[in-house]
């Protein structure tokens, strides 16, 4: 009886465990769930957009405007040499847009990438709103 009693408790507690923690989807919900929303805008600007639904507010951020220049590719004919052209050098644009869900008390709840550019590993965003 008192095993049985104790292997309920043990199973409701991990159940109950796994229910409260919040896992993060990517590095910047990371950093920014739970932070107050006037301190993502004081180091990367002010938001484009806001609107109001129910008790939340969606704002909609856009900035981290770059130009990155991605070198040319050619073809490895060994001994250092290069032989023709793979994919010729190009500059990329790159700029982050994401929607932040801010609850009445300005608390970041939820942030959303909506404009992102995939290099590699990390996003670009990744990089811009989630690093140092």
């Amino acid at each position: 009886m008192n095993f049985r009693v104790i292997t309920m408790a043990s199973l409701a507690l991990a159940l109950a465990g796994c229910t409260t923690t919040g896992v993060a989807k990517n590095p910047i919900e990371a950093r920014w769930n739970g932070q107050q929303a006037g301190a993502f805008f004081a180091r990367f600007g002010p938001p484009t957009t806001d609107t109001e639904t129910g008790g939340t507010t969606l704002y909609t951020w856009r900035g981290g405007y770059k130009n990155r220049t991605v070198p040319a590719v050619y073809e490895d004919l060994g001994n250092g040499k290069k032989g023709k052209i793979l994919t010729p050098a190009r500059t990329e644009y790159l700029r982050c847009e994401v929607q932040l869900t801010v609850s009445p008390d300005y608390v970041i709840r939820g942030i959303r990438t909506v404009v992102d550019k995939r290099t590699g590993g990390k996003s670009y965003c990744e990089e811009f709103l989630a690093g140092a």
